[in-house]
């Protein structure tokens, strides 16, 4: 992975520490390479980084899982080559969460399965007792991560984290950092991944329900 300087870390409010980390051992086979890339290894030992790793083991499907870790690994890779300080244990909450609105049979309003994974994320916050200022800020990443590009106003945890998504399953920005993403799909391979997340969010769209024609006065 790219070298780069040290991303500072926004700490977690008093408190937020409400569950224990996952143990690297317990978490999937699969997870292992990408657990133990520095990016990820350095924060296992976050109580708010192992929450968050075992609600994405518990949500996500194994292949839909790989793709949110190899997320954020490119995500980080490139705020190390531009040297962008970000919040890395609350992007990683967020990668972990960005996908979760695709699971279940739970009926989606507007906004789509992008909302609804927000709406995940911030009552797993919000138990994990972060504060409202971080969980506006990652929650909004996670909302408007299948933007075709990030808002002007977006801050670095939105742009990372679009920027990581869209790389991981598209390729798109991928000379910014080079060779990384084929490094993680070597350690942790989804074959045909495209397709079958592409027929997934196909699949999701189809039970989106749209808010009906606003009752007229009589």
């Amino acid at each position: 992975m790219a070298a780069g300087p040290e991303m500072p870390e926004v700490p977690d409010p008093v408190g937020s520490g409400a569950s224990s980390p996952a143990p690297l051992r317990v978490l999937p086979e699969a997870w292992q390479p990408l657990l133990r890339r520095p990016a990820l290894a350095e924060l296992l030992g976050h109580p708010l980084a192992g929450a968050a790793l075992k609600e994405m083991c518990r949500l996500l499907p194994p292949r839909v899982a790989v793709h949110s870790l190899r997320t954020f690994l490119l995500a980080d890779a490139c705020a190390r080559i531009h040297g962008t300080a970000y919040d890395r244990v609350g992007l990683l909450a967020a990668a972990a969460f960005h996908d979760t609105g695709l699971v279940g049979r739970t009926p989606l309003g507007r906004g789509g399965f992008p909302r609804r994974s927000a709406q995940l994320l911030d009552h797993f916050l919000a138990r994990q007792q972060v504060g409202t200022v971080r969980r506006t800020t990652l929650t909004r990443a996670v909302r408007e991560h299948m933007r075709p590009f990030p808002a002007r106003d977006a801050g670095p945890e939105a742009r990372l984290l679009h920027f990581g998504v869209w790389l991981d399953v598209t390729g798109r920005g991928e000379r910014q950092v080079p060779g990384d993403r084929r490094l993680l799909t070597q350690l942790a391979p989804t074959p045909w991944f495209a397709v079958s997340f592409s027929a997934r969010v196909v699949a999701c769209g189809l039970r989106r329900v749209l808010p009906g024609p606003p009752v007229t006065d009589r």
